[in-house]
This record gives structure tokens, sequence and C-alpha cells, in this order.
């Protein structure tokens, strides 16, 4: 009888099994109610006194061969089944996906264009890489006039001047040159100027500038344009209009918002005064006009521009403009929320 139960523990030891219904035949064949383990314990009474101890002992060791040996094979058949469904199952959920955000700069640029496309401004966008007529000549910028001073310039190569552009009244000029009028449409893009990179400076930026060339275009219709932009932009009725020059309009005027003073913040952002500049603009000068094939006798235009950082740092109160070129995950995530 002690031979027959280690043979049957050589048996459990190397029993193998490729299904779990092979494995539940087996747990019953053994540990059933009315399995082998059972009816041996029922002979235990009939062995032999002086045998009883090894006997028993030998029945223990079965049973626990064969517990181990069930639960050995059923969790290698369920990690054989989980192994299957996730490199089998094409339909299986995938992993989570952190979610990013548009960067404030994309976001910003999106509300802007978003904005003048609503009252019939096109898009329009050109090379990063400019030549000399387009970025400066034909906005009535010759060479060696004084104004170009004010924008200092990456050149790539000389004879002919290949360079950076500086701003992207550049298209403009492309977009005027292939268009006649009406035209209406704004331009935003990258610019680059040799400037300090400082909180408020950056050799990279981003501006949008737009144009309106028409007849009969006056500076009131410029007026009118911008108010409607500080209005859904900002949620600010009361701009102002301060005489300055810029080589491509005459005209030309400087825009400020009424920021209101009613935070410490509004008194630091507008040093007091409760006046924010948020762009150039001006009606286009006749020079630019014929520049571009267009006649000044009859059409007339008015032109603006703004740096996009610039809107960003105020409707975000972002201090630093190094902050958007730095990818700092914990500045970019703030943005998640915005659509």
């Amino acid at each position: 009888m002690l031979d027959k139960v280690k043979e049957l523990i050589g048996d459990v030891q190397t029993f193998k099994a490729t299904t779990k219904d092979e494995v539940e035949a087996f747990r019953i064949k053994y540990l059933g109610s009315k399995g082998l383990l059972k009816g041996l314990f029922a002979e235990f009474k009939n062995v032999d006194a002086e045998l009883r101890k090894d006997f028993g002992q030998a029945l223990n060791n079965l049973k626990k061969s064969a517990e181990s040996k069930v639960a050995e094979l059923n969790e290698a058949l369920e990690n054989a089944v989980e192994e299957k469904g996730r490199y089998g199952d094409l339909t299986r959920p995938s992993e989570p996906i952190e979610l990013g955000s548009r960067h404030p700069i994309s976001i910003v640029k999106n509300q802007i264009i978003e904005v003048f496309n609503r009252i019939g401004f096109t898009v329009s966008e050109g090379p990063e890489i400019e030549d000399d007529w387009h970025n400066f000549t034909a906005l009535n910028l010759p060479e060696y006039h004084p104004a170009r001073d004010m924008q200092d310039t990456f050149f790539i190569e000389k004879n002919p001047d290949t360079l950076l552009r500086t701003h992207t009244s550049s298209v403009q000029v492309r977009y005027m040159e292939q268009n006649e009028p009406p035209i209406r449409t704004i331009s935003p893009g990258r610019v680059f100027r040799n400037e300090d990179i400082s909180a408020r400076a950056h050799c990279i930026f981003h501006q949008v500038e737009g144009l309106y060339i028409d007849t009969d275009v006056s500076f009131a219709d410029l007026k009118q344009t911008l108010l409607y932009f500080t209005k859904e932009m900002f949620g600010k009725s009361k701009i102002r209009l301060r005489p300055s020059y810029f080589p491509f309009t005459e005209p030309s005027a400087e825009v400020d918002i009424y920021w209101g003073l009613e935070t410490e913040t509004d008194y630091r952002i507008t040093k007091g005064t409760g006046w924010l500049e948020i762009m150039g603009c001006g009606m286009v000068d006749p020079n630019v006009l014929k520049n571009c094939n267009i006649d000044p006798t009859k059409y007339s235009g008015y032109a603006f521009g703004m740096g996009i950082e610039r809107i960003a740092m105020l409707l975000y109160q972002i201090p630093d403009i190094r902050m958007f070129y730095e990818n700092d995950v914990r500045f970019l995530e703030q943005f998640k929320s915005v659509i």
C-alpha cells in the first residue's frame, strides 16, 4: 500500500495538462469526494501499526502534491490565456495616453485668426527666408534708408541679400503682387530679429499682420476694425490711436487699449496709466501700392500688425517671453483646458 502511494506521488509530480478541463479531471481524480485520496485515507485503519506513521506521511505528501499541482497548472493556463489576449486581440483597449495641449502661442494665433475670419479676412503665408525686395525695398525701405536700422536683421548671404524675414509684411507684398484688389488678408507667422534675449524680447517671435486694400478705404475703417478686434479678443471697448512712424504706412499710429486699474497687476503692467500698447497700424503708403503694381490713385488701404507673444502675455499674465520657448512641461500643462 505504501508503494502504491509513492507511485501516485510520482504520477502527480509528472502530470501535465493543456486545458482547464484536464486540470479539473485531475483534481476530481485525486482530491474529489470520491477521489483516490478519500479511499486511501479510508484504508488507513487497515494498515499495520508499525507502518501507519510512514503511510500517513506519504498520504499527506500525496495530498499536498496534488493540491500544489492543481494550483500550478491553473495559474500557468491563466497566464497563457492573458498573454495570448494581450498580443492576439487587436480590438483590446490601448494603454492610456496622457493628453497634451496646444502651445499658448498656437492658441492665441488661432483666436486672432478666428476673430478676423468673421469679418472676411483670409489667411496668407509666405517663406521665412526672404529677399531684400519683399522684406525691405517694396515696403518703402530702399537701400541705406535709416529705418532699416530699426530692425536688426539676420542676413544669410549678401549680393544678393538673403535674410530671415524681420516681419510678415513681406507676405503682404507677395500677396499684393499675386492678387488684385479688393484684398483682405492677415499674415500670421514666425519672424526673426537680432536682439538680446530678455524677459520682454526674443530673437524669434510671432506676428499677425493685416491688410485691406479697396476703393475708398479710410482711417475710420481701420479704427472700427481695430475696435471690433479688441472687443472680441480682450472684451475691452476703449482704444486710442497715438501718432507714430512706420515706413510703409502714412499716417501711422500705435494702438492702445484701456486695460483698467482694478488690481495690483493692472497697475504693474500698465505702469499706473491703465493703457496698454498692443499693435501698430496705419494707411498703406502709396509707394508700397506702386511697388506692388496697384494704382494708388484708385485704391487705398490700411495695415496693422501685432506680436502674438505680446497678446498671449496679456491674456494669460505671463511675465517672461522666454517661457514660450523653454518647453517646460509644467508651464505647458496649464493650457490643457484651453480649446
